[in-house]
C-alpha cells in the first residue's frame, strides 16, 4: 500500500494480490470533514455513555427508593392490620360488656332495650373499615358509659341494698323444720281457729336465734303472746319478728347484722314449747316467711 499526493488530493492505493490495486483519492476538504465526523461521533458517544450512567444511576436510586416505600407500605399494612385485629378484639369485648350491661339491668328492674348495631352492621359487616368501626366503637363506648353511669348504677345499687336488707334463711344456726304454719289454724290453747302470722320452729333450750338480715332493732321487749320478742327493721319495707326467747340479746336502736345471734330459744309467752315464732312483714302486712327460709 503506498500514498501518493496528486494536485492537491490524496491519494489510498489498495494492492490486493492476483486482481488489479483499488485506489482510492480524498481532497483536504474531506478528509477535515471525515476526521470532524468522526471526532463528533467519538464525542457524540462518549457524552452519551455518560448520560446512560447518570440515568442508571438514578433509576438504581429510585428502585431503592421505592424498594423503601414499598417495605413501608408493607409495615403499615401490618400495623393496619394488628390495628384491625386489636380492635375487632374490642368490639368483641364491647359485645361482652353489652350483655353484662343488659343483665345488670335486668338485676336492676331496668326496662331492656332492643340491641342496636354498630355502625356498619354486625358480624362480618362490623369488620369492613377500620376507621368507621373506630369512630362506632368509641361512640357505643361513651354511650354506654354514659348509661352505666346515669342509670343502672344507681338502680343497680338500690336493687342489690334491697336485695341485702331482704330476709333470708332460717332464724337459726342450721335449717330445721316447721311445726305450725303461716296462716289460719286451730288453736293450739283450744277449741276454734285463729290467724297465725309466722310459722313456729322448734329448736332446743338456749339454741341462738339469729337476724335474717340486717336491719335496726325497732322492738325488744315482753308480750303475754310472744313472750320475750324482738322486732327488727330492715328497710325497703321488710321487718322480722322472733318470739317466745328465754333471753334477749340485743336493744331496742342497736344495729344488728345478718346471722348476729339477737337471742335465746325459749318457751315464754304463750308457747307448748320450746320454739321460735317468726314473722316476716312486707310493708307493715305479714307474709309467709316460708318463701324467705331457702338459702337461694
Amino acid at each position: 500500500m503506498a500514498r501518493h499526493r496528486v494536485s492537491g488530493r490524496y491519494h489510498l492505493v489498495l494492492l490486493r494480490p492476483g486482481r488489479p490495486s483499488l485506489t482510492l483519492a480524498f481532497s483536504r476538504l474531506g478528509l477535515l470533514a471525515g476526521g470532524l465526523a468522526l471526532l463528533l461521533l467519538f464525542l457524540g458517544g462518549f457524552l452519551a455513555y455518560e448520560r446512560y450512567q447518570r440515568l442508571e444511576a438514578e433509576l438504581s436510586k429510585l428502585k431503592e427508593a421505592n424498594a423503601a416505600l414499598v417495605a413501608a407500605l408493607s409495615r403499615e399494612s401490618e400495623r393496619r392490620e394488628e390495628m384491625r385485629q386489636e380492635l375487632m378484639g374490642l368490639l368483641d369485648e364491647l359485645e361482652s360488656l353489652e350483655k353484662n350491661l343488659t343483665e345488670l339491668r335486668r338485676r336492676a328492674g331496668l326496662a331492656v332495650p332492643e340491641e342496636e348495631p354498630l355502625e356498619g352492621g354486625q358480624g362480618a359487616g362490623r369488620r369492613a373499615e377500620f376507621d368507621e368501626l373506630a369512630a362506632a366503637l368509641s361512640l357505643r363506648l361513651a354511650e354506654l358509659s354514659r348509661e352505666l353511669e346515669a342509670e343502672v348504677a344507681p338502680a343497680l345499687t338500690l336493687r342489690l341494698a334491697e336485695e341485702a336488707a331482704r330476709p333470708l334463711g332460717w332464724p337459726l344456726p342450721a335449717p330445721s323444720y316447721i311445726s305450725s304454719g303461716f296462716g289460719v289454724r286451730r288453736s293450739p290453747f283450744g277449741r276454734g281457729y285463729e290467724f297465725h302470722d309466722g310459722v313456729d320452729i322448734p329448736a332446743y333450750y338456749g339454741t341462738e336465734v339469729r337476724a335474717t338480715a340486717p336491719g335496726v332493732v325497732i322492738e325488744a321487749g315482753w308480750s303475754p303472746v310472744l313472750g320475750r320478742y324482738v322486732r327488727l327493721d330492715h328497710g325497703f319495707g321488710f321487718e322480722t319478728l322472733y318470739g317466745h326467747m328465754a333471753r334477749i340479746l340485743v336493744e331496742e336502736g342497736e344495729r344488728v347484722e345478718r346471722g348476729q345471734a339477737i337471742g335465746y330459744v325459749g318457751s315464754t309467752g304463750r308457747s307448748t314449747g320450746p320454739h321460735v315464732h317468726y314473722s316476716v312483714f312486707k310493708d307493715k302486712k305479714a307474709v309467709d316467711p316460708r318463701s324467705f327460709l331457702s338459702l337461694r
